[in-house]
């Protein structure tokens, strides 16, 4: 190949273009991105970066040392338009054309939005700038913060929120924030978090439409009720970036369907990262991000799938003080056992606990808060489990 071009700066981004000089390309390298920054790291901006512990230079994922070594042409604040997979040609919205051997899609995803949001103090929490936008407002002083939305960036954010003196209120629809990841028992357990952290936590009750004329003033809710907000943060999830591809021959499913090595339909073209529906599954965890440019790289040279990229599925989530940390495939009918720890009232006691989810005598996936070292050596457990089952399979 003489020349691959990334779509996305991206985490995801970064690593396949490190992946590619690291595994001996020293072709052209083009990467395109529609934000205007380079590459950086998206956790810690409902975290340290909104409440103002991490400045900007603290999220970069590069320097200028590391950036002159790739040697890659970026191309930042333009988005993709359009794949022109078999004539090999990527077009920009600024009417330039990439001509390329090698697409690597990394466009990530966008977050969901609430039909007629646009009212001011309605934020998002996505990008850079979104977190930039939201920061300032929380700067200003006490307000009333609504979080609509309770899975991980909604819940970091109201911890975030409130650890700033804020008056925060997390909605869920759901009966509990978590349940589809962790399960409704455990769930239970760190939806008491928000509570710990005086935060008012409302489930099982949707959001019918926001007020104000200009700015919003409030939530209306399905049970009758509204809620007074000056900031709305709108946390309902994201949806992959693929409007550029339709029309490409690629097939869009959820995301970029590609087998289990990021490979799509088309050989020279690769999915990684938060777009990438990966063997059936698409995962929005930074674990994903940085573990399948190795293998959709390798299958990109390669020209054909010769590497997998399923590894056992880990993510974590900073709230109110607490670590969660998360690995396995959880499923319905799975009993789920505190290991080690305690509960206190329903919540993590002090020192935290670790829970194991079992299916017939084996552990599937195990939870964590607030005990790292004995949920790496019980992640590490499935993950050697994982790679003996792969082994088997392949054997026979």
């Amino acid at each position: 190949m003489r020349t691959v071009t990334i779509v996305g700066a991206s985490l995801s981004g970064l690593y396949a273009a490190r992946e590619l000089r690291a595994q001996g390309y020293d072709g052209r390298l083009v990467i395109v991105g529609d934000e205007p920054h380079h590459p950086y790291d998206r956790p810690p901006l409902s975290k340290d970066f909104l409440t103002g512990r991490a400045d900007e230079t603290q999220l970069a994922l590069t320097d200028t040392e590391e950036t002159a070594e790739l040697g890659a042409e970026w191309i930042l604040g333009v988005r993709a338009r359009a794949l022109d997979a078999r004539g090999r040609t990527v077009l920009l919205d600024d009417g330039r054309t990439v001509s390329t051997d090698g697409v690597v899609i990394a466009t990530g995803a966008s977050a969901r939005r609430l039909p007629g949001d646009t009212l001011a103090g309605v934020h998002t929490l996505r990008t850079l700038d979104d977190a930039r936008a939201l920061r300032e407002k929380l700067t200003r002083g006490p307000c009333r913060v609504v979080v609509i939305g309770g899975g991980f960036i909604g819940a970091e954010t109201a911890s975030s929120c409130s650890s700033l003196g804020h008056s925060v209120t997390v909605v869920e629809a759901a009966p509990l924030p978590l349940v589809p990841q962790l399960g409704a028992e455990m769930a239970a357990v760190c939806a008491a978090l928000h509570h710990r952290g005086g935060v008012d936590l409302v489930t099982g009750t949707g959001v019918t439409g926001l007020r104000g004329t200009t700015t919003v003033t409030g939530v209306d809710l399905t049970d009758g009720r509204t809620l007074p907000a000056d900031i709305v943060i709108v946390g309902i999830g994201a949806t992959p970036n693929t409007a550029w591809l339709v029309g490409s021959a690629l097939a869009l499913h959820d995301g970029v369907l590609c087998d289990d090595g990021c490979v799509t339909a088309l050989p020279q073209v690769v999915a990684v990262g938060d777009v990438a529906c990966v063997g059936g599954t698409r995962a929005e965890h930074w674990t994903s991000a940085t573990q399948q440019p190795r293998a959709a790289v390798t299958n990109l040279l390669a020209g054909r799938t010769v590497e997998t990229a399923t590894a056992v599925p880990y993510f974590w989530s900073d709230q109110y003080g607490a670590r969660i940390q998360f690995a396995g495939r959880r499923t319905d009918g799975d009993t789920v056992r505190i290991a080690e720890g305690e509960l206190s009232d329903g919540a993590p006691a002090e020192g935290g606990f670790l829970a194991r989810y079992e299916r017939d005598g084996r552990t599937t996936a195990v939870l964590a808060v607030d005990r790292p070292r004995p949920f790496m050596r019980a992640r590490r457990e499935l993950a050697r489990e994982a790679e003996e089952e792969r082994v088997q399979s392949a054997a026979g």
